[in-house]
């Protein structure tokens, strides 16, 4: 791990140096390959503020923290640093899983990921669905029958996918597609 140190408008320490290296050294579990990181510590009247740059396979990670003392900034630099670190190592193993799975569905079980990120949009269940052909009346008699709030069918009449769903003011909605 090759880490590089620059000071601003305070004065070198090495007692700050050996705080940072020791965070940054926790960031190496992560990663088997070489970390390239460039920490800037400065002060700027009464603010600490520490900006740290790490380079890991080509990939980039910057994030920039600013308080009233500087070991808070550190840690909470370091903070962001692992929570995006962990960002990026599950969209890896996301994309590693779709190469494998070859982006298809296994013999239709549901899958359930979860994911310790919390900041993006997640998918929760992922279910495979049998799209069964029938009319509109006919869907909206299984949709009263069915406990779920929707049902996928195939429109008899039209040969398009279509949704049929339960409003919340108890009535039915439907959702029709088009191929174009």
């Amino acid at each position: 791990m090759e880490i590089s140190f620059t000071f601003r408008h305070m004065e070198p320490s090495e007692e700050l140096k050996s705080y940072v290296e020791e965070k940054v050294y926790k960031v190496k579990k992560y990663f088997d390959s070489p970390v390239e990181a460039h920490i800037v510590l400065k002060v700027e009247k009464f603010r600490h503020i520490a900006d740290v740059a790490l380079s890991i396979d080509g990939n980039k990670i910057k994030a920039v923290d600013e308080s009233g003392d500087m070991y808070s900034s550190i840690d909470q630099v370091m903070d962001k640093i692992e929570v995006q670190l962990r960002r990026m190592l599950s969209r890896k193993r996301e994309y590693k899983l779709e190469d494998i799975k070859g982006g298809d569905f296994l013999n239709g079980e549901i899958e359930t990921q979860e994911r310790q990120d919390e900041s993006d949009p997640k998918i929760i269940k992922t279910e495979r669905v049998d799209v069964k052909p029938m009319d509109v009346n006919e869907a909206a008699m299984q949709m009263e029958l069915s406990k779920g709030n929707f049902l996928v069918f195939t429109n008899s009449k039209s040969k398009n996918i279509n949704v049929i769903y339960k409003r919340k003011d108890g009535n039915l909605g439907l959702i029709e597609t088009s191929t174009k």
